[in-house]
């Protein structure tokens, strides 16, 4: 389990400012990559939000927001491995990924979830392993600030005795 409690004061002022103009700059210019935690390797699947285990949800995130699929997108994965907020990329895209979603079958798998706005999107986009960089950690305390009242479910309760012990 990789943890960053800190980047570079200069990455973390090119990520904040790479997403406060991501969606004003929608469709006008490529998102270039800076530099950033690089993870290789790392295991993408692809949801949306038509699949049966997601329909009682909608086309909502674990945080309560919609689904997006623009310049920015969403991204669910395990918080304790990928707090809440985490913004990434993956190399080669010109898309900002943003942790605001989590799934069962993520946790304790260090697999993202990317999602996708359609079953074909989903089904082309597979498995991949891909190489990502974060450009700004999302929040442990957050994480478990919208986990803790859903720690009943047996997968949230993982995420949120694994960041427990790790802090």
């Amino acid at each position: 389990m990789m943890r960053v409690s800190t980047l570079p004061l200069l990455c973390l002022l090119a990520a904040l400012a790479l997403c406060s103009c991501a969606s004003s700059n929608a469709g006008k210019s490529k998102i270039v990559t800076t530099k950033g935690t690089r993870i290789t390797s790392v295991r993408t699947t692809a949801y949306t939000h038509t699949e049966s285990d997601h329909i009682q949800y909608g086309a909502r995130t674990a945080v309560g927001t919609g689904l997006r699929h623009g310049t920015v997108r969403s991204a669910a994965a395990d918080w304790s491995v990928y707090p809440v907020g985490t913004i990434f990329q993956i190399e080669g895209s010109p898309y900002l990924y943003q942790v605001d979603d989590y799934g069962s079958a993520l946790v304790g798998t260090n697999t993202i979830d990317i999602y996708q706005p359609t079953r074909a999107h989903m089904n082309a986009w597979g498995v991949r392993n891909v190489n990502i960089r974060v450009l700004k950690w999302g929040s442990f305390s957050k994480s478990l600030a919208i986990m803790k009242p859903r720690a009943h479910h047996p997968h949230v309760k993982r995420m949120v005795d694994r960041i427990g012990r790790s802090s």
